[in-house]
């Protein structure tokens, strides 16, 4: 019989569910055991963010190479655009709308009145670097290695990279749940779980509705540049859009992504670089979910999150999310260190929006790959002629 194995979506639920409830009745003691291994595993997670991403987006960029020339660069820089204004797109949408769904400061120490539990080993993990520093460090080596050949440091880097991402899949993933479960034992211990639990909800409605009028507005304008009706195009990739939803990965569901988009008119040559490639480069969904989520964190903590700050954040996490693919909550992973480095989120916020950000991990990847094809209408009408 064929083993059966639990996703990560129920068992984040499941972690959630018995964090409220076990909170209710567990004695103190307890409860500061608990918050002991959330204090270690913030500190291992703070350890492996630029690792990952010095890991991750180095062999990201030194395997573009030089060969695909003006319709790579046009593809790498369409899809940067294209995520940065989602999470520009999202800000906005959240700043208007929580005010009037949200209470300001709820979660807030003030707010809460609640318990302090303390954790009874305070260990420190000091990181090798920051997350900035791990970013213009893979920049240089990638782009270095390309203009150099550097065949040995690419293979070291390649290799490291696995070192990093096998560590994520089989340590840090599966410890996620566990985590959540808790920080929501904690946060129920003091009070805090139902002002939590109506915030996510309102949250998760609200990036699942930005990120569909997202994608609207992105079809409109492929729709206007490839001269192609966007609704028709949009429910031509409602395959891709489910698929992603279901599976929770952007690159997992190339194939479904590759037949859509020829569906919509786009050249086999196009569509076959294209699709993979933003695959890798265009995180428009999940950026969106990051920043509705670190928005509503941030304004429910009583945290003031002006624009000059939110926009530094997003235009790093652009580029950290190329560190995303491969990796279950890729983006979540990769933008952990940016959210404490440049929004100067506690780990207790960094927690928090991790648990709002994997209860309803579907929509970040559906409306990536569905944005995919987006960008390989444009993609397809500026360089059809060329790859022919």
């Amino acid at each position: 019989m064929k083993k059966f194995k639990l996703g990560l979506f129920p068992k984040v639920l499941i972690a959630i569910t018995l964090g409220a409830l076990l909170g209710l009745v567990l004695p103190d003691v307890g409860v500061r055991i608990f918050k002991t291994f959330n204090v270690l595993f913030a500190q291992l997670l703070k350890f492996i963010v630029p690792l990952l991403v010095l890991g991750l987006v180095t062999p990201a960029i030194s395997n573009l190479g030089k060969g695909a020339g003006k319709m790579l660069l046009t593809v790498i820089a369409v899809s940067y655009v294209s995520t940065i204004c989602s999470g520009f797109f999202a800000y906005g949408s959240a700043s208007w709308l929580f005010p009037k769904i949200l209470e300001v400061g709820s979660l807030s120490t003030d707010a809460a009145a609640a318990k302090v539990f303390e954790p009874y080993i305070d260990l420190r993990i000091p990181p090798l670097c920051d997350i900035l520093t791990a970013l213009c460090l893979s920049f240089m080596i990638g782009v270095c290695c390309i203009y150099i050949k550097g065949t040995a440091l690419k293979t070291w880097f390649d290799e490291f990279g696995a070192v990093v991402k096998l560590t994520i899949e089989k340590a840090i993933i599966p410890l996620l749940p566990f985590y959540i479960f808790t920080m929501m034992c904690e946060m129920s211990a003091a009070g805090k779980l139902a002002a939590v639990m109506g915030t996510g909800v309102k949250v998760i409605v609200t990036g699942v509705i930005v990120s569909i009028i997202f994608l609207i507005i992105q079809y409109v304008i492929a729709g206007a540049i490839a001269g192609k009706n966007p609704f028709k195009c949009l429910w031509n990739m409602l395959p891709a859009y489910l698929t992603g939803f279901s599976i929770c990965s952007s690159s997992a569901v190339i194939p479904v992504t590759l037949e859509c988009t020829l569906k919509n008119g786009v050249s086999e040559e196009t569509g076959n670089f294209v699709v993979p490639l933003c695959s890798t480069v265009h995180m428009c969904g999940s950026t969106i979910k990051l920043a509705v989520t670190a928005t509503a964190v941030a304004y429910v903590t009583g945290m003031p999150l002006t624009f000059a700050l939110f926009a530094n954040f997003v235009l790093m996490q652009g580029i950290a999310a190329v560190a995303a693919p491969g990796v279950m909550s890729g983006v979540l992973m990769a933008s952990v260190g940016l959210l404490e480095s440049i929004l100067g989120f506690s780990p207790e916020m960094t927690a928090l929006v991790m648990t709002i950000y994997l209860a309803l991990d579907g929509y970040g990847p559906a409306c990536n790959v569905t944005g995919d094809g987006g960008i390989a209408l444009i993609i397809d009408k500026l360089f059809r002629k060329k790859v022919r």
